[in-house]
């Protein structure tokens, strides 16, 4: 079977493009929207309002705990996710990721102290490990590489414009309702509609991957020949996939540094930011709008910045994002009112849109379809341990170094650091720009 590079139909049912598998692509968009909901809904209101469950003022370890416990989960959970869904499928994993989320709303609406909000985000870690992960690897299996950017930017933004809106509509909900039960209520109904549509909708993607891993073998495969990494198994195990990743090959371990980093930026700005403009006077409201401001820039640039990397490469977009983060994370102390952080909230939004789509890309540019749900469940891994490192270290750095605004300080620090270690160790991975 020929697979040539355009989007024309052919006798294939695996053929892979957006236009030849348009539904499903929207479909996939979609579930990642309501993932997007559910992380977006603790963006705003459970960092201010936490000393309604017990938080005390300035113990931001304390209050960063719920992040520490997300975190690690949902990287492990990212992981396995990548490894499972190769033996038992894409969809199935989704679906468990949606069953995960079932205790979330009633530990909330019925918390009598942050501990149970920490276990919360337990359950929410695993629906976002499981249900997110799926989301980016069913895009990659049914889309062609010229096109990989693109798709990973509208994943992105499907699910961090979300992010967005449901930190936005939980913080209207609560001063109507209060938070216990606009976060209920919200959150019941995103589980609801989210399953019931995968369980009718979406279908498997899998075949798609097991497809093009058959064109590589048997030297079908038209198009520019990625640069896979030399002296690896056909299908390797858990262990060798896991080390490649993470240490051994260059080019993807000063990715997984640039996902931890990032993610340490985003705790900051899921926690601590809006603890910082609540501190200085602004409303429940007004703190939503600006946060949301951030994920909806985030969210809306990466249809963009995705498409972007697919003309020019992934490494110029993903270090210039790192920079652009640290510049506005950097400007947040130094300005004052609301117009002046809205404005830095455009900035770091422009700077995750950058960095962030064009992460998966690259890792995805480079990951042989046998193992490429698994590398980019690696990848996840440790990015999204990165709110989990980032939690602990802000929180000891928030607490120990002289308040919030030191914790902005250091993570400008850190994305600095971040974009010169990729500048210098990683090999551009677009497989027309740098061919096998």
């Amino acid at each position: 079977m020929k697979n040539t590079i355009n989007d024309t139909p052919k006798k294939s049912i695996y053929t892979r493009g957006i236009r030849a598998n348009l539904n499903q692509f929207i479909q996939q968009a979609i579930q990642v929207f309501f993932v997007g909901l559910m992380i977006g809904m603790e963006r705003n209101v459970l960092p201010v309002l936490s000393q309604d469950f017990g938080v005390p003022k300035g113990s931001f370890l304390f209050l960063m705990s719920f992040v520490v416990s997300f975190g690690f989960v949902k990287g492990i959970l990212n992981f396995v996710a990548g490894r499972l869904s190769e033996r038992i499928g894409r969809k199935k994993v989704l679906l468990l990721g949606w069953l995960a989320a079932i205790p979330i709303p009633f530990m909330i609406l019925y918390a009598p102290n942050w501990g149970w909000i920490v276990a919360a985000n337990i359950f929410l870690g695993i629906n976002q490990g499981f249900a997110w992960s799926m989301t980016v690897t069913s895009k990659v299996d049914i889309t062609r590489a010229d096109q990989r950017g693109f798709a990973t930017g509208v994943n992105e933004f499907a699910g961090y414009a979300a992010v967005g809106l449901g930190g936005l509509a939980t913080g209207y909900l609560t001063v109507i309702y209060g938070p216990r039960v606009a976060l209920f209520g919200f959150t019941l109904a995103v589980i609801v509609l989210a399953a019931s549509i995968a369980i009718f909708f979406v279908r498997e993607t899998l075949p798609w991957a097991k497809a093009e891993s058959a064109e590589h073998a048997s030297g079908a495969y038209i198009g520019h020949q990625p640069r896979f990494p030399q002296g690896v198994s056909a299908h390797p195990g858990t262990w060798e996939i896991f080390t490649l990743v993470s240490f051994r090959h260059p080019t993807m371990n000063a990715l997984c540094q640039a996902g931890i980093v990032n993610k340490i930026a985003d705790a900051l700005l899921w926690v601590l930011f809006p603890v910082f403009l609540h501190d200085r006077g602004l409303s429940l409201i007004q703190i939503g709008w600006v946060t949301a401001v951030y994920g909806l820039v985030w969210g809306a640039s990466q249809l963009l910045t995705g498409a972007l990397s697919d003309a020019i490469g992934r490494k110029k977009p993903i270090i210039a994002g790192l920079w652009l983060l640290g510049i506005g994370v950097f400007t947040v102390p130094l300005v004052q009112g609301m117009t002046a952080w809205t404005i830095s909230a455009v900035i770091m939004g422009a700077g995750m849109a950058l960095l962030y789509p064009n992460l998966i890309a690259a890792v995805a540019d480079i990951s042989h379809p046998n193992w490429r749900s698994s590398a980019l469940g690696t990848y996840r891994y440790w990015r999204d341990t990165g709110y989990a490192i980032g939690a602990i270290v802000l929180g000891f750095v928030a607490q120990w170094g002289n308040g919030i605004v030191t914790a902005f300080w250091f993570t400008a620090v850190m994305l600095a650091l971040s974009g010169l270690y990729v500048a210098l160790r990683a090999e551009e991975t677009h497989p027309r720009l740098n061919p096998a």
